[in-house]
């Protein structure tokens, strides 16, 4: 059930997003430029550039934007040096949440981020705080789509290396080891499968119902405000909140 809302949570972001999505390529670039430094530009022998590039692909990142990204990233033409940074903490009703944070800057964003959680009435944790109770997984969203069969999907995802497939009404959730993740998704590319989503992820053990309207709307705009810092990549929660309604 959790595992459901928690898809939906995740389109209602999504539908929010699309207003905003300069905004994700952005963000997307600075991850591109993170994998180029560490492993060069050249996807065949870059399995995190190719990582990304397989999410910008999700986010419908055009290949334009994408090539321009890996160029620019090449000929370090923005001067500028991004490092990856986790932080970690509670929100209200005691739900834990995961930053990933691509930044130029590691003192405006620790700033930045301290305020989103304090103005929310959420606390900021020390290393390791709320990671215990996260896997780190791979995960593969796939629409599903009419005329596909569940079997024939859910032995695909196995036969390639997945650890589980999770279906419901619209998707299929296949999950992989953090090792395996590429691997997996390659061979499903190439089996001619396209994906909602293809990420590596904080996957929660357990989550957290929250009922009372004033915590869910603090959580919300707190999730709202790190959604919105160009310095924040992924954020990651255990809570289960009611759907969103559809805006027209």
């Amino acid at each position: 059930m959790s595992g459901h809302s928690k898809w939906h949570n995740i389109q209602a972001k999504k539908g929010k997003a699309d207003a905003a999505r300069g905004k994700i390529f952005t963000k997307i670039g600075r991850e591109i430029a993170i994998a180029v430094r560490e492993g060069g530009a050249n996807p065949e022998s870059n399995g995190k550039l190719r990582d990304v590039i397989a999410k910008a692909k999700a986010n419908n990142m055009p290949n334009d934007n994408i090539q321009r990204s890996i160029k620019k990233a090449a000929g370090e033409g923005s001067g500028l040096t991004y490092e990856e940074i986790t932080y970690e903490g509670y929100a209200p009703g005691g739900v834990a949440i995961i930053c990933n944070i691509v930044t130029d800057n590691r003192n405006r964003t620790s700033a930045d981020v301290r305020h989103i959680f304090d103005k929310n009435g959420g606390s900021l944790g020390t290393p390791g705080s709320v990671s215990y109770m996260f896997d780190n997984k791979g995960e593969i969203v796939v629409e599903r789509e009419p005329g596909m069969d569940e079997d024939e999907i859910m032995m695909m995802a196995l036969d390639a290396g997945a650890e589980d497939v999770k279906v419901s009404d619209d998707v299929f959730e296949i999950y992989t080891a953090p090792n395996d993740f590429s691997a997996v998704r390659e061979a499903l590319e190439q089996q001619g499968l396209s994906f909602l989503s293809a990420d590596k992820k904080m996957i929660p053990q357990n989550y957290v119902t929250i009922t009372d309207e004033d915590t869910i709307n603090k959580i919300n705009k707190l999730l709202d405000m790190l959604d919105d810092n160009d310095d924040v990549a992924d954020v990651y929660h255990n809570a289960d909140l009611p759907e969103e309604e559809e805006e027209e």
